[in-house]
């Protein structure tokens, strides 16, 4: 009868951590990135940034996202480092956070906040974006 408790358990355990890895890029392909990325200009995003934080410590993003490392979703720093704080980028930064998704860093998909406005999802884009 234990046997039948543990097997679902270590299955599920197995699950969760697959789900956690995985969407590592080869070497290769993260020096071309880097290589062909232009020089981010932060000017747009140092003045807002102490806002966007305020707004990400009402939210759960922390549960998922810190500074500087990977937790289940990336760092603040690694999605500073892919995109230039551009009106684009953080247009569509904010339309992630609001609609969620994946495929961009990894397998895990990132849950929906449809709760958050467009302006205070580009505040907090800003902020994530000034992370360095």
């Amino acid at each position: 009868m234990k046997k039948n408790i543990w097997m679902p358990a270590c299955l599920s355990l197995a699950m969760f951590l697959a789900a956690c890895g995985g969407g590592e890029k080869k070497a290769e392909e993260k020096k071309a990135e880097e290589s062909t990325a232009p020089a981010a200009d932060n000017s747009m995003v140092q003045d807002v940034a102490g806002k966007g934080k305020e707004l990400m410590a009402a939210q759960d993003c922390a549960t998922c996202h810190k500074e500087t490392e990977k937790v289940i979703g990336p760092s603040f720093k690694e999605v500073a480092a892919k995109y230039p704080a551009t009106d684009e980028n953080i247009a569509t930064l904010a339309d992630k956070i609001i609609k969620g998704g994946s495929g961009n860093w990894g397998e895990v998909p990132m849950a929906p906040h449809s709760a958050i406005s467009q302006d205070d999802a580009k505040e907090m884009v800003k902020y994530i974006l000034s992370v360095k």
